[in-house]
């Protein structure tokens, strides 16, 4: 055989010899990269119809006298036309009262903050978490009742101007301002009584700014005389024994637009600059009105509610929220 063919065979030889020595090769798998759990979203718990959220809160402005808020003065009011309808949420029906009348009822209270602020509720207002209101899910439209925390006495009235809650437990969603006061922010709900404020069984409290002076009743016999005897007391005597309170002095009358109602003078300039800057056709002044704590945007005054309607259709058109009328 010849040289250069021994020199292959040995090659080849060596090429083999060195693969056979050699283990077989494993088949490497890289280690799996550790792999982060994809972020979850916030897992709510909703009380449904205005209810209290995990990451529901006060917001980043709370005014710093929350309890020095007046409780909400309950008064005569027509009740809502179409907030009263019978209604279906989560598969229950549920039946609004259509008049005001007792009520009475104990079970867990709730409260909503900031997710709903601004927004509307179930009568058309803007919900204002620093004002006495709450969610009731059948008592009519607008009403009154007086809430007490059962596990600290505390109580407080407020105004019902939204539906809600829809949980079976719960019995009533108040704003912010009213959980605070009765002391249950912090737990997000409390075991508390419910009953309804009839307008007329709240105490009345005389409007600022009147002055009402109390006399003395005059002697039977001397009352004829008296009268005859002084133009005044003549005048006096020709008025009704218990004439309605004056008027606060510059005070307007009459029928108004309502826009929104805040706790915060300074939220409600901003929204009414805000109307402004949007509605530039409107004509009329855009008053704030400040009552039992609250400081209300009205706009007119009109009028009559026809001429108030039209205008609110228009600004509903305008900005997808739609202004009730209001009489002052």
């Amino acid at each position: 055989m010849r040289s250069e063919e021994w020199f292959v065979l040995a090659c080849v030889a060596i090429m083999l010899t060195a693969c056979g020595s050699q283990p077989p090769r494993a088949i490497e798998r890289e280690e799996p990269a550790a792999v982060k759990p994809a972020p979850q979203k916030p897992s709510y718990v909703l009380k449904k119809g205005g209810g209290f959220y995990q990451d529901d809160g006060p917001g980043d402005s709370v005014p710093d006298n929350l309890d020095a808020i007046p409780d909400a003065q309950p008064r005569a009011e027509p009740l809502h036309r179409f907030a009263n309808r019978p209604y279906s949420v989560l598969g229950r029906d549920y039946v609004p009262y259509q008049e005001l009348k007792p009520y009475k009822a104990r079970g867990i209270g709730s409260w909503y903050g900031r997710k709903f602020h601004g927004q509307k509720t179930s009568s058309g207002e803007a919900y204002d978490m620093f004002a006495m209101t709450a969610a009731h899910p059948t008592l009519p439209l607008p009403s009154y009742v007086r809430v007490t925390n059962l596990a600290n006495g505390k109580s407080v009235v407020v105004r019902v101007n939204d539906r809600g809650p829809f949980l079976h437990d719960r019995v009533i969603d108040l704003s912010y301002a009213a959980a605070w006061k009765l002391g249950y922010v912090g737990s997000g709900s409390a075991q508390v009584e419910v009953e309804s404020v009839l307008p007329g069984d709240a105490p009345k409290e005389a409007p600022a700014g009147d002055t009402l002076l109390a006399a003395a009743p005059a002697r039977p016999e001397t009352a004829g005389a008296a009268a005859a005897a002084d133009p005044i007391a003549q005048i006096a005597a020709a008025a009704p024994a218990d004439p309605p309170p004056l008027p606060a002095v510059q005070e307007l009358r009459g029928t108004f637009l309502q826009l929104g109602a805040f706790g915060n003078l300074d939220n409600a300039e901003s929204f009414r600059a805000r109307i402004l800057k949007q509605l530039t056709w409107l004509g009329e002044t855009i008053h704030v009105h400040p009552k039992d704590g609250m400081y209300r945007l009205h706009l007119g005054p009109y009028r009559d509610a026809q001429e108030a309607g039209r205008v609110a259709e228009r600004i509903r058109e305008a900005l997808a929220f739609k202004p009730f009328v209001v009489q002052r």
